[in-house]
């Protein structure tokens, strides 16, 4: 069993290093679909809101950039992770601004708990959710007053954004691909589970 963990953890630093190399020529579509992405969100607020009002444009969506133009080949980049991770983080962290009190050191910690185990669940694990729920819980009158509208907008509609952008500038040459099927976090752990059915099997 020790033997076993040791050589997953040996597997996952490897991918994880792996997946920190980026071609110097990758850098500049990285940063074109970033800029892309974010104007989008924010030109289409510009239009709607005050600018005070700076309620479409949450934080999440920066660190969600980071993976789906970034690192597009982690399985956390990708398009179910995205958007998945974004909605149900937004739903867990209304439901705990809906049904207890504002009492912050309370409802923070809950909401990013139950955005987690949710995400976990639904197979959709995406770190920028957990900002996601937080800003629910701790952004004040505008986004508590918008109840489950927020899920819908800003966070669904923002990460349809940058979802279209990323199916754009993440496929313009061809050692981009996204979404990515063939990430090698995936594919250890698909040799992984083949191996333990082979195991089973010889039992």
């Amino acid at each position: 069993m020790k033997k076993h963990l040791y050589r997953q953890l040996r597997v996952y630093r490897y991918v994880f290093y792996k997946e920190t190399l980026v071609d110097p020529r990758e850098h500049f579509w990285s940063f074109l679909g970033a800029f892309v992405g974010i104007f989008l969100i924010a030109f289409l607020q510009s239009l709607s809101l005050p600018v005070s009002e700076n309620v479409f444009l949450i934080g999440s969506f920066g660190a969600s950039s980071v993976l789906v133009y970034g690192a597009i080949q982690s399985p956390l980049a990708q398009p179910r992770n995205l958007i998945g991770g974004h909605v149900v983080s937004a739903i867990a962290g209304v439901t705990v601004a809906q049904v207890l009190p504002d009492i912050i050191w309370l409802t923070a910690p809950l909401a990013v708990a139950s955005s987690i185990v949710g995400m976990q669940v639904t197979r959709t694990l995406h770190p920028p959710g957990g900002a996601t729920a937080l800003i629910a819980v701790s952004s004040g009158t505008k986004i508590a007053s918008m109840g489950y509208w927020y899920v819908l907008s800003p966070v669904l509609t923002g990460c349809l954004i940058l979802f279209v952008v990323a199916l754009i500038f993440n496929n313009i040459t061809s050692k981009r691909h996204y979404p990515s099927k063939l990430s090698r976090l995936r594919s250890s752990r698909r040799k992984s589970i083949k191996e333990r059915r082979v195991q089973q099997k010889s039992l």
